[in-house]
């Protein structure tokens, strides 16, 4: 804990505040950490434990995902506050769970939008690596009825899954820029140079065409 609060900067922290997070460390330098630990269950649940973003941050690079029970994960997902801590969470550790799809499941159909919002990005996950036994028109019937309300990071997760229905499914590819097109969620935001709009239409055409060009080349 000494360790990262000697790595705490004001800078950071206005950036990271941007986006919702409540930390004053560099990542990279987070990392770097995480690399010289290296796993440590014990310890990433006594990081956990102290309700500090960057020693949560942390605790989600050195643990054993597989260790969890879902309970637990469960536990972990509604005590994860901030945005960042959110994502690691499912990304690094619930994906790699034996209890995603269980969770999956559970999350999706969650009143807590924030909860509700892990479980569309495990199912947008699902969409890109085991579409098998998903009901895509059924996902894109809630995402056309509900998206445009949507919270903010519920509203980001059923996008995700949008324009992941559309880039991995040509049979769905014109319904899902259809809905894009319609609800014009996400399109005038803020993207820099160099990176794809979140904006599913923008999104499922420039990835479809990435995906052309490397099947001719």
């Amino acid at each position: 804990m000494a360790e990262l609060a000697a790595l705490e900067d004001p800078r950071w922290r206005e950036v990271n505040e941007k986006h919702g997070d409540d930390h004053s460390v560099n990542l990279s330098k987070l990392r770097s950490i995480a690399k010289r630990l290296k796993t440590q269950q014990e310890l990433s649940r006594d990081l956990w434990a102290t309700d500090d973003t960057a020693a949560k941050l942390l605790a989600l690079l050195i643990c054993r995902p597989k260790s969890f029970r879902s309970d637990e994960l469960d536990t972990m997902l509604r005590e994860a506050r901030t945005p960042k801590v959110h994502d690691w969470l499912v990304n690094y550790v619930v994906k790699k769970s034996p209890y995603a799809e269980g969770l999956r499941i559970a999350w999706f159909a969650d009143k807590d939008p924030v909860v509700a919002s892990a479980g569309w990005a495990l199912t947008s996950e699902r969409v890109v690596k085991d579409p098998a036994g998903l009901d895509l028109i059924g996902l894109l019937d809630a995402i056309e009825a509900g998206m445009k309300e949507a919270p903010d990071r519920l509203q980001w997760a059923m996008n995700t899954c949008l324009a992941q229905i559309g880039i991995e499914r040509p049979e769905h590819r014109a319904r899902a820029l259809s809905i894009g097109e319609r609800l014009e969620v996400l399109k005038d935001y803020p993207t820099p140079p160099n990176c794809t709009s979140p904006f599913a239409p923008v999104w499922i055409n420039e990835m479809v065409r990435r995906q052309q060009l490397s099947a001719t080349s």
